[in-house]
């Protein structure tokens, strides 16, 4: 397995949810998984299956991620109006500071046809993020309808813009992601994200996209992680 540097998060890892739907295309249930570390780009990962269904990535014999068989349950807000979720996403808190301004998925120095575009803007009498997504040809299985994988990564960003309003540093820890339909290409369809809860560093997120008719087509749980701040120099 091996990740093409145009599916960057940070610049010189994977992102996360691409990661972990590439992942889970090599099983047939759904998967929690995990990132151990950032997974690097255009280098040679091998998966070793593992008992009960798991698998683990490794780059030679450092373990980069690790994947169990999982129950997704969810409770899945209303999907907003397409519209409203276009007005949404001109308050995506990204346009004025972005930490990742590359990421294949909510980078704005991303363009169309290359990055996802997915810029999800506060509905705050939803509570909810969301944005609005048409997905391009480039993302296509060759059946007219996106990769599993990149529905995964559609079900990534939107999560920390739900449980970081105030833009502090967190890297995705685990998503739970099920696709019940991949969407079309060139298809209207709209991501939510919400937060879930919050201990300490550790917060949780819930993810859905909706079909140009409101549908359900895919959701995921994410655990994003602040992380440890550096110990007081004496």
């Amino acid at each position: 397995m091996t990740i093409a540097a145009r599916f960057c998060g940070p610049a010189s890892s994977s992102n996360g949810g691409y990661f972990a739907g590439l992942v889970a295309t090599l099983a047939s249930r759904t998967l929690a998984v995990r990132l151990l570390k950032p997974p690097p780009l255009d280098t040679e990962l091998a998966v070793r299956e593992l008992a009960d269904g798991a698998l683990q990535v490794v780059q030679g014999e450092e373990p980069i991620g690790e994947a169990h068989p999982a129950l997704l349950e969810l409770d899945v807000p209303p999907a907003p109006d397409y519209l409203q979720a276009v007005e949404a996403s001109r308050r995506y808190a990204g346009f004025r500071y972005h930490r990742f301004p590359s990421c294949f998925v909510c980078g704005v120095r991303r363009v169309r046809g290359d990055g996802l575009r997915i810029f999800a803007g506060p509905m705050p009498e939803r509570g909810v993020v969301a944005a609005p997504w048409v997905p391009d040809a480039s993302l296509d299985l060759g059946d007219g309808k996106v990769r599993a994988e990149f529905m995964s990564a559609a079900l990534d960003c939107p999560g920390y813009y739900a449980v970081a309003a105030d833009d502090r540093m967190m890297l995705l820890a685990e998503l739970t992601a099920h696709v019940h339909r991949r969407v079309h290409i060139g298809e209207a369809c709209t991501v939510v994200a919400w937060a879930i809860g919050s201990s300490g560093r550790k917060h949780e997120a819930g993810t859905a996209i909706f079909d140009g008719e409101g549908e359900l087509c895919g959701k995921a749980r994410a655990l994003w992680i602040e992380p440890r701040a550096p110990p007081a120099s004496a």
